[in-house]
């Protein structure tokens, strides 16, 4: 009888811990700020920058920044044949570079042109 309660106890606090919903930015443009096309990528597999995992960086003024504010996820899929890790892509953004990051206030990913 003890060990099914400290079972019980133990899924209700974990389905309480895994319920937690954590509370993303809204990117919105401001007109009143500069728009910038800048190049969009997996930093760590297209601009070979230092670090574990896929993430998504700029190249802002010649040099290459991890971004925050937006993850690769949030923009397909990254290992798609055209995705983030396969492919350099141009995006919109608003944001200022803060230490080695670039954290963005907006980001818009440009569809490919055709020919």
């Amino acid at each position: 009888m003890k060990k099914t309660i400290v079972v019980l106890i133990g899924l209700l606090f974990s389905v309480g811990v895994f319920s937690q919903e954590t509370k993303k930015q809204k990117l919105v443009l401001d007109n009143s700020k500069p728009l910038l096309t800048l190049e969009a990528t997996c930093g760590t597999c297209m601009f070979k920058m230092k670090g574990d995992g896929c993430k998504l960086a700029v190249r802002f003024e010649g040099k290459d920044y991890f971004v925050e504010g937006t993850s690769i996820d949030d923009h397909g899929d990254a290992h798609d044949q055209e995705g983030f890790c396969n492919a350099i892509s141009k995006a919109k953004v608003q944001g200022k570079v803060k230490g080695d990051k670039f954290r963005v206030t907006y980001f818009e990913l440009l569809k490919k042109e055709t020919k």
